[in-house]
């Protein structure tokens, strides 16, 4: 598989180091004179000078016959341009971008990238699930399937506490995917009980969200979990 990365920063180093060690061919694009100086001597001709958002030095670098294009450079700008060129003149099969600022994401969304990824989400989605108390938290998405995981915790009024997972009934497309007790995760089968105090991890459209928390957590409000589950992504 041929990967051309463009950013030749920490995580686009990495990222092609471990790829070579897999046999695939990469190529890293840079434009900092001074860090293509510092990577010349170990990349040799598998880096390519210049500015990643112009077409010219894509194609110098080889696009047109990508596998996959990972933009990962540290604007958020200049990644939505390479995969919009990526994706639309060059009809590369897979695009993956850095999203930087969280804010950013709905643009990246919105033009339909394989895949994106964002340091500060995925920290805060840790941080929340790493809270005392945490009722429902979106963990990850899987974009490209239209699904996401979610945990949900089971409290003394769930109607699914002191139940066995074989006797509840979820939304449809909603899948209970592994039990969490006492700092262990448990495959979730038909006789696995859940108890109070358990997190469960469900995998689900997001459009079932709602329907989940209204069947595991009734007394709650569907609208404002998700809310107090959102990350902010404003600005400032």
């Amino acid at each position: 598989m041929f990967v051309l990365i463009i950013g030749g920063g920490k995580v686009g180093l990495n990222t092609a180091r471990q790829l070579l060690q897999l046999d695939h061919e990469v190529a890293v694009i840079e434009q900092r004179k001074s860090r293509y100086d510092l990577l010349v001597e170990e990349l040799e001709e598998a880096l390519v000078f210049g500015d990643g958002t112009e077409i010219w030095v894509l194609e110098k670098a080889g696009i047109a016959r990508a596998d996959m294009v990972v933009a990962v450079t540290g604007d958020d700008e200049d990644n939505v341009i390479i995969a919009q060129i990526a994706k639309m003149k060059f009809s590369v099969p897979k695009v993956v971008a850095r999203v930087n600022n969280p804010f950013n994401q709905p643009t990246f969304d919105l033009l339909g990238i394989d895949a994106t990824v964002c340091a500060t989400t995925s920290m805060l989605r840790l941080i929340m699930h790493e809270l005392p108390v945490h009722k429902y938290v979106p963990l990850f998405s899987l974009r490209r399937e239209n699904l996401e995981v979610v945990e949900l915790e089971v409290s003394e009024s769930s109607p699914f506490a002191n139940t066995y997972v074989q006797d509840i009934q979820l939304p449809e497309n909603v899948l209970l995917a592994a039990i969490l007790r006492a700092g262990h995760a448990l495959p979730a089968r038909g006789s696995s009980e859940i108890l109070p105090g358990d997190y469960v991890l469900c995998v689900l459209p997001p459009a079932k969200g709602k329907e989940l928390i209204k069947v595991f957590l009734p007394d709650e409000s569907p609208e404002e979990l998700e809310k107090e589950s959102e990350l902010d992504t404003s600005e400032g």
